[in-house]
């Protein structure tokens, strides 16, 4: 048997799997196989730059697909005001959709004593539970659940019948800690949730990282950072570096009303800074061509990762990203969602308020 393996979806996830090998006694880490799941992150020479830093036993590309990769499956999604006749449907499509995504599944899942998934509500979700393989689920992004409890928005009426088919027949599949065969789930604050499921499992990420040495620090930097001079040198120099700005961007609206998003919080809150900009690695708003005259931070660097540079900014700014573990900047502001309500309706992104 293998030892472990982590199924990634983001670029977080990848640097979340480090941060959980690292914390493994010395002689457990090195054994452990990374997975890049291609289906929603483009990870462009991620493949590369972690084979460079000699970590993971393995890494390897994940051609997962979604639903719609099966025009076979369209027919059993097709909304039913019958509630026995909708049931019916999804257990087939449950079923189906699992058995025309094991082509993909790159290695074999039975081979390792312990498997992570990140996002079990993609596809890897559905194969590993109709196949009655165990894995630990993790949550998709830091304290996302107390925003969006994905779980209970995709099940809304009749949740209770439904988390029974899944969590004990597995006729039907329910992500985050609904599904048979998902052993846990980490999430890092169960106090935030508002819905908590018995099988979260409390792994504060503070923690994770407080313990993380100087090398294992300059490793993930190795591993996340393409051009470290380059960005160290945009930091430290040029007009009002002295009050630095950094806006995290998502991908909120659609591009338009996302571009008109992010000029209003620079004209409110960049004036006299120097600003910087992080795209969200799934953000696919051109920053370079409509913001060029900020600094672009590459939008495969996970934030965290500046938390190990030698570098302060005043001000961090995000609309919804969960800022907590952030400790490169004196203040964080989360705009939230009042901001957000003055560009779209606010049922799109108030989900945990539209749940009964």
């Amino acid at each position: 048997m293998k030892k472990r393996i982590y199924i990634c979806h983001t670029y977080y996830h990848v640097y979340v799997s480090f941060l959980k090998e690292f914390a493994l006694p010395k002689e457990e880490q090195g054994h452990a196989t990374m997975v890049l799941s291609k289906m929603s992150t483009d990870f462009e020479d991620l493949k590369d730059r972690l084979e460079r830093v000699h970590y993971f036993e393995e890494v390897i590309e994940f051609d997962e697909k979604r639903d719609t990769a099966f025009p076979e499956l369209a027919k059993y999604k097709v909304p039913s005001d019958n509630f026995v006749k909708a049931l019916w449907n999804r257990m087939i499509f449950t079923r189906r959709y699992a058995a025309l995504e094991a082509q993909y599944v790159p290695v074999d899942m039975r081979a390792y004593d312990e498997i992570y998934v990140f996002c079990d509500s993609d596809p890897i979700g559905y194969y590993l539970n109709q196949n009655k393989i165990p894995y630990h689920a993790m949550e998709d992004g830091l304290n996302c659940l107390s925003h969006y409890d994905t779980a209970r928005y995709d099940n809304k009426g009749h949740f209770n019948i439904k988390a029974f088919l899944s969590n004990r027949l597995n006729l039907i599949f329910i992500q985050n800690g609904y599904g048979k065969y998902c052993i846990d789930m980490e999430v890092n604050d169960i106090s935030v949730i508002p819905y908590p499921c018995p099988k979260y499992v409390e792994v504060p990420r503070r923690a994770l990282t407080e313990r993380l040495t100087r090398k294992e620090k300059d490793l993930l930097l190795h591993a996340f950072v393409r051009d470290m001079d380059g960005l160290l040198e945009k930091m430290r120099n040029g007009e009002h570096s002295d009050n630095k700005i950094l806006i995290l961007t998502e991908a909120l609206c659609d591009l338009d009303t996302r571009r008109r998003i992010f000029e209003d919080i620079i004209a409110k809150y960049g004036q006299n800074a120097q600003v910087y900009i992080k795209p969200h690695p799934r953000d696919e708003l051109d920053y370079h061509q409509y913001f060029g005259d900020y600094i672009i931070i590459d939008r495969t660097v996970p934030m965290e990762m500046l938390n190990f540079l030698d570098v302060t900014f005043e001000r961090v700014y995000a609309v919804l990203t969960v800022i907590d573990a952030i400790s490169f900047a004196k203040e964080k502001v989360r705009l939230g969602e009042d901001f957000l309500d003055l560009y779209e309706a606010p049922e799109v992104h108030r989900q945990n308020e539209h749940l009964q």
